[in-house]
């Protein structure tokens, strides 16, 4: 079959050349087409090669523009391959959208493979403040990196694991070069309770049977054990022995050294900044110790702050001597 369009001429022979639409141009565009509407602006078919074929020494070596459709429309073995020796392979771009969208139904939606050692399988950048990276999963898991070091984080904030249940979890050891801190007031660990709805956050603990606790009913108690923690500014830094759901309905965080507020007591005596408390008649309460004989393995700690009279929440350290 002859080329309707007339002589390919003499270094172009129509055997030689098995690509159904083929352009070559040293300047401008090899082929140049448009369609304002919602048709095609270039179909090529090929049954063992290119569709499609662009060549261009310093411009696209294919680029497709469309008012409602695709730009580009590959389908083969590749869809679209692109490849460059110095620069992009595949650029996209988009104002309102995604430049590049992967989809995929039984493998990666996009994926990259890098030859230098130094370089990434996947890079992306961010130059407005915005994510380098976003990664979402609507049932499994975000992000997995895996290698000799599975993650490398820099930044003023290297890592930040934000999680509703659990922000991050460690299989393994952790090492750490640099301080661990702790925004948070006290050292804390979980325990079983008895009458859990009389333990709230600040309630004076003693030791009950077969480890469990409860709250403190009698004076001078020398079972004292801690304050629930978590009442008035201070929170936990630490919880050791954190077993099952987060608010486990039979458990409470029990400060045992650091700074908690406290349920105190200051009807028999006046309690001043400094002074050592020990447990009160009043349940769940501490006042405090006036008696140094009888205080000798029942204080809680010292108070960070008076209470003149009646009841109330102070800031305490918890010391148990």
């Amino acid at each position: 079959m002859g080329n309707p369009l007339g002589p390919l001429g003499p270094n172009l022979q129509e055997e030689a050349n098995p690509n159904a639409i083929f352009g070559r141009d040293a300047i401008t565009r090899g082929i140049a087409a448009g369609n304002n509407g919602d048709r095609i602006g270039v179909y090529g078919e090929s049954v063992s090669n290119a569709g499609v074929d662009g060549h261009s020494q310093s411009g696209d070596g294919v680029r497709g523009l469309s008012a409602s459709g695709d730009g580009v429309y590959g389908s083969g073995r590749r869809g679209v391959v692109g490849e460059s020796d110095t620069y992009q392979g595949v650029f996209g771009k988009s104002r309102d959208n995604a430049g590049v969208v992967g989809e995929s139904t039984h493998l990666h939606g996009i994926y990259g493979v890098c030859h230098n050692p130094n370089g990434a399988g996947v890079f992306a950048t961010n130059d407005r403040g915005g994510f380098g990276v976003q990664a979402v999963s609507q049932d499994g898991t975000g992000l997995i990196a895996q290698g000799a070091t599975g993650v490398i984080a820099q930044g003023d904030t290297g890592l930040l694991a934000k999680g509703g249940t659990l922000a991050a979890r460690f299989e393994g050891d952790v090492e750490v070069t640099g301080d661990v801190r702790l925004v948070n007031a006290d050292c804390a660990e979980d325990f079983d309770v008895l009458r859990p709805d009389q333990a709230d956050a600040g309630t004076v603990m003693v030791l009950a049977d077969e480890g469990a606790l409860e709250p403190s009913t009698r004076a001078y108690d020398r079972r004292v054990a801690g304050v629930v923690s978590g009442a008035g500014a201070y929170r936990p830094g630490i919880i050791l022995d954190r077993v099952g759901p987060r608010a486990h309905p039979h458990r409470r965080p029990v400060a045992l050294v650091g700074k908690v507020y406290c349920k105190a007591d200051a009807t028999s005596a006046p309690i001043e900044i400094g002074d050592l408390l020990t447990t009160s008649p009043l349940p769940g309460h501490a006042m405090k110790a006036a008696d140094p004989a009888r205080a000798f393995g029942a204080v809680i700690g010292k108070a960070l702050r008076p209470l003149p009279d009646g009841q109330g929440l102070i800031p305490v350290l918890v010391a148990l001597q």
